[in-house]
């Protein structure tokens, strides 16, 4: 555990990625086999079931700490970290333990069956004999809620540095079901599989916002145009008569679409294809909002197939026959894929292609630009003709032109303290729009978007406007206006207004504005049916 706190403080104390992968190589190193799997586990969203609640840790700390609950509240509220608030209360203790991790989430593991008098007695014994960080990690492992700042894919780039496995392969070797519990080092990682070369996917190209006036791109033969779709981009992959769906997140989501099963007896093998996995409810594309009813499903029942089924839509091909095609222009590529297409009888298959669309002008470029909602996309890609499927984003080939962002002004009503080092600032809003009744109705929460001088100014607005206190939220005078920008509207009934926003934000504070000038409902569905 020292060694496994000794990195988080590492990971900590840093944003620089090459410290952070530097460190993890490290770990991953020197740390004993047992250990290095469960970290993987950690890092990956592994982690065992939480074996307490923390209304039961917040009550036994603040009586560790010979405080009361609600000064304990207050300072969590502030420090906006359970674990760290936690570390922080308690007695300062300069002891160790010499337990591996390991030997730790063994012990949660068994804890979890335990009453609440052996659950308390294990966590203060803990707590006691730990120092700060120790403290601060058996906490977050105790509570489920491990975030410091890494994600997989930076992990498993310092497990390749640490073992010289390739970085896809790993990718795919920590995918799937597996036991940190059971599973061994060198069966996760180390043993070679035939298998996990056949999954392996291509590093995905990525298109940049595009920069300045559309026309400054110079010859418009050289480019070609299609619709930005809003779903998941995703690489579909046929080898060995199996199938593998990749996510761009680098998550392998097969399971997720067992629409796409038949791609095995229809695609040849030796097939990568690029694209995106859209909704595609009463054989019409649908919104995000649709599609999110399939994320994160552990198992994808029969009910929600036939309510929210899916297609790929799919622009690129980067493997025909085994080939890697990568360095063929793009234009050589579509062509490849549209014979693939043309061949296949789509109309039984969830395949579509995305079709190119014929520009003579920039000026029709961007007339097809404000076709993109009734299209139900999210703008235009812009693609080099010639370009070769780079790797990661890259400047100068492919260009993403989205449309311009949906607004609407709203009336600020909850505030909530932010996070890291806006912990102490309120910068977690919640907005309002009036209905029918002249009430304000929440419609959607933002926390980007001021500059820190605003935030500032509205935290100290809200401190002294304050109605009412639920726990971490306060409610506010009804009297700041902000002009809130978002991609996307769609019906929803689990929100109160009856209406869910996509990437809300917060576009400028409206000081030349009073609430009575905020926009209603109303308007909000007319913003959806435009």
């Amino acid at each position: 555990m020292r060694h496994f706190a000794e990195l988080v403080r590492t990971l900590d104390s840093t944003t620089k990625t090459t410290l952070k992968v530097n460190a993890l190589s490290e770990y991953f190193k020197q740390a004993g086999d047992e250990d290095r799997v469960w970290t993987i586990a950690i890092l990956s969203h592994r982690r065992p079931p939480r074996p307490i609640n923390t209304t039961l840790l917040r009550t036994w700390a603040s009586e560790l700490a010979n405080i009361p609950l609600w000064l304990f509240e207050e300072s969590y509220h502030i420090v906006g970290d359970l674990a760290e608030t936690i570390a922080l209360i308690l007695p300062p203790n300069k002891n160790t333990s010499d337990k591996s991790l390991t030997q730790f989430l063994n012990e949660m593991i068994i804890l979890k069956k335990e009453d609440d008098a052996i659950k308390k007695q294990y966590v203060t014994k803990n707590w006691n004999t730990l120092n700060y960080y120790e403290r601060f990690v058996f906490t977050k492992l105790i509570t489920g809620g491990f975030r410091i700042g890494v994600s997989q894919k930076l992990m498993t780039r310092a497990l390749s540095m640490a073992t010289g496995v390739d970085e896809d392969v790993l990718a795919y070797k920590l995918m799937g079901k597996w036991d940190p519990s059971t599973i061994s080092f060198e069966d996760l990682v180390l043993q070679e599989k035939a298998s996990d070369f056949i999954s392996k996917p291509y590093p995905f190209y990525l298109a940049y916002g595009l920069e300045g006036p559309v026309s400054d791109l110079g010859n418009i033969e050289d480019w070609s145009f299609e619709h930005k779709w809003d779903g998941i981009r995703s690489q579909t992959i046929i080898r060995d008569n199996e199938l593998f769906v990749w996510s761009r997140g680098e998550e392998l989501v097969t399971d997720k679409y067992p629409e796409f099963h038949i791609f095995k007896d229809e695609l040849p093998n030796g097939t990568v294809l690029d694209g995106e996995i859209l909704p595609f409810p009463n054989n019409d594309i649908g919104t995000f909002q649709d599609l999110q009813t399939r994320i994160g499903r552990k198992t994808v029942s029969k009910a929600l197939l036939e309510k929210t089924p899916v297609i790929l839509k799919v622009y690129d091909i980067l493997e025909w026959e085994g080939r890697d095609l990568r360095q063929l222009p793009f234009s050589e590529r579509r062509l490849i894929l549209e014979n693939l297409i043309q061949y296949l009888n789509t109309d039984n298959l969830p395949l579509q292609l995305s079709e190119t669309v014929d520009c003579d002008s920039w000026e029709a470029v961007a007339e097809e630009r404000n076709r993109a909602r009734e299209m139900r996309s999210e703008g235009l890609m812009i693609k080099r003709k010639d370009s070769k499927y780079l790797v990661g984003r890259k400047k100068g080939d492919w260009w993403k032109w989205k449309t311009d962002p949906l607004t609407i002004d709203a009336v600020l009503t909850y505030a909530m303290r932010g996070h890291g080092r806006r912990s102490n600032l309120f910068t977690d809003y919640t907005f309002g729009l009036w209905d029918n009744d002249d009430k304000l109705v929440t419609f959607a929460k933002a926390y980007s978007g001021l500059t820190d001088a605003e935030f500032r100014k509205v935290d100290n607005w809200i401190k002294r406007n304050t109605v009412e206190r639920f726990g971490p939220v306060r409610s506010v005078t009804p009297e700041l206006v902000f002009e809130i920008a978002f991609e996307g509207i769609a019906p929803s009934s689990r929100h109160k207004s009856g209406y869910a926003t996509r990437f809300p934000r917060i576009l400028r504070w409206r000081q030349d504005k009073k609430i009575e000038d905020a926009n209603k409902l109303e308007d909000l569905e007319s913003l959806m049916l435009s």
